[in-house]
């Protein structure tokens, strides 16, 4: 137990209290030879939390420490200075490490012994990938309390760009790990350290540096995550021009900003911003990186998605297949990037009625995704929400129902109750309901969906005219056609101006005017 440990100490000493511990502590300290005191005060520079005795040896590795650390390591544990969890996990009580920590100012090696302990830290931040799977965070999870020391204790003895690399990975950790209703969610939970990075290189800096671009960039990339796209905007503006004014223009930071502004764009409806943006990442991709790079998928895949949007499946079709071998090719047919690629060509397939295509697809990314990221994430949560969109276009209803409900909890949960995923599964379950003829039902969530879209996206975002079209119908339908056309009239208008008037949603828009307008001039001539 770890209170033997100071209960031994406490032995050595007749006097109690506080000064008795740091007494009986002095004389184990000063029975210590310097090897073992060098260890003990590296392993003072962890966390109050178990220690994988791996992380041990790269702090060392990276300290220089060229003696045995094995012996050491079991002079401390005989000393009661530190305890062995299990064979390969260790911990330092609590009083113990502040009196390490003491002694590790007293110690000519000191900025040594904290240089390499940040190395090795940021050495696992950056192993951590973008979309890290089940096995990658459990790999990580003993290491990020020792991570997180790096980021709020220890920032004097990191670069700057190490500082951003811990920060990025402590985000790429909790957004892989997800939350439930206990926690906070993974956003709350990475939000400060990312403030943090920013506050911190500006203040090395100033305004004009890479690194300041960096943070930035990846302030905006949460932000842009949670749905907050007015406050991402200019952060994502911002660093692209920093990028442009201090390195070149062909510069890959260069073609990473303009390719998140431009998935903002995207986002937001403003398609006709985002495609040269789009256009113009991929092509320094491919000239600095060559065509089959990871990137270059990433490109390809991002202007696919627009096209995809816009209704221009021939041209979105041929980049998503050319992103999906690549892809494969160089990630293993088994990669969270590779479920994506699956999932984006399913959904353009189910867009132009080619379900036998599609459903094999989503059904492969859904297992994919479960089997990689786990059951609960939000990359599970959009394939549960397109398989069930699928099932209701082919009236399998009873199938499609159970996805919606639970990609629907659990969006709430892991991304908030105020997300603009969220407002897509409350229209797709309630567009199910409508289906059923359950109109009761459907109506709150129509409403709801529409105005969290509003409040979120603006009034002339896409995904207003589905929302505004969809409460339409339904309204229609129960003969309010008074309260149906104003809708049909907005919709339209916002689906001509953002998404061109021959685009497949536009025409449908059209139509269910007309066929209102008709059923109108039929009504008043009889």
């Amino acid at each position: 137990m770890l209170a033997d440990i100071l209960a031994r100490l406490q032995e050595k000493q007749a006097s109690a209290g506080e000064s008795g511990i740091a007494a009986a502590f002095d004389l184990n300290w000063e029975c210590l030879e310097l090897e073992a005191q060098k260890l003990a005060c590296l392993l003072s520079l962890f966390a109050l939390a178990p220690i994988p005795w791996s992380l041990v040896e790269s702090a060392a590795s990276a300290s220089n420490l060229e003696f045995d650390l094995k012996a050491n390591r079991a002079i401390l544990v005989q000393r009661y200075l530190l305890q062995e969890l299990t064979e390969d996990t260790y911990q330092i009580h609590e009083r113990i490490r502040e009196l390490l920590q003491q002694k590790l100012e007293e110690l000519a090696e000191a900025d040594k012994l904290k240089r390499g302990f940040c190395q090795a830290m940021v050495a696992v931040a950056r192993m951590i990938p973008q979309t890290p799977t089940l096995k990658e965070i459990a790999q990580a999870t003993l290491s990020i309390p020792h991570l997180a020391e790096v980021t709020t204790v220890n920032q004097d003895w990191i670069s700057n760009e190490d500082l951003i690399s811990a920060v990025v990975g402590l985000g790429r950790f909790y957004q892989g790990q997800g939350a439930d209703e206990h926690v906070l969610t993974w956003y709350e939970q990475v939000l400060p350290w990312y403030e943090q990075s920013l506050l911190a290189t500006r203040k090395r800096f100033g305004e004009e540096h890479p690194s300041v671009a960096t943070s930035l960039n990846n302030l905006a990339l949460l932000y842009d995550s949670q749905g907050r796209y007015r406050e991402a905007e200019p952060l994502y503006i911002q660093a692209l021009e920093i990028r442009k004014r201090l390195l070149e223009e062909s510069h890959p930071s260069v073609a990473t900003s303009l390719n998140n502004l431009a998935l903002l764009y995207r986002s937001q409806g403003r398609y006709s911003e985002a495609e040269p943006l789009y256009i113009q990442a991929l092509e320094i991709r491919k000239r600095l990186l060559g065509e089959s790079h990871p990137s270059v998928a990433t490109s390809l895949n991002n202007l696919a998605l627009l096209y995809d949007s816009q209704g221009r499946y021939s041209e979105a079709e041929p980049l998503y297949i050319q992103a999906l071998e690549i892809r494969k090719c160089l990630l293993g047919k088994s990669h969270p990037d590779v479920a994506t690629s699956l999932n984006n060509l399913a959904l353009l397939y189910d867009s132009q009625g080619r379900d036998n295509e599609a459903e094999p697809l989503l059904i492969q990314a859904l297992e994919m995704r479960k089997r990689l990221l786990g059951e609960s994430h939000p990359d599970v949560a959009t394939s549960l929400n397109n398989l069930a969109r699928l099932y209701r276009s082919q009236e399998r209803y009873s199938e499609a129902e159970p996805l919606l409900i639970q990609a629907l909890e659990m969006r709430k949960r892991l991304l908030g109750e105020s997300h603009p995923d969220v407002a897509t599964s409350l229209n797709n379950l309630a567009a199910l309901y409508y289906s059923q003829g359950r109109d009761s039902e459907a109506e709150p969530l129509f409403i709801q969906a529409l105005a969290m879209r509003k409040r979120l996206l603006g009034e002339s975002h896409p995904d207003m005219a589905t929302s505004l079209n969809n409460l339409a119908k339904l309204y229609y339908l129960q003969g309010r056609y008074s309260e149906a056309e104003p809708l049909y009239i907005q919709a339209l208008e916002i689906a001509e101006r953002q998404l061109a008037v021959n685009h497949p949603n536009t025409i449908t828009i059209r139509e269910n005017l007309e066929a209102l307008r008709q059923r109108d001039s039929l009504g008043s001539g009889e």
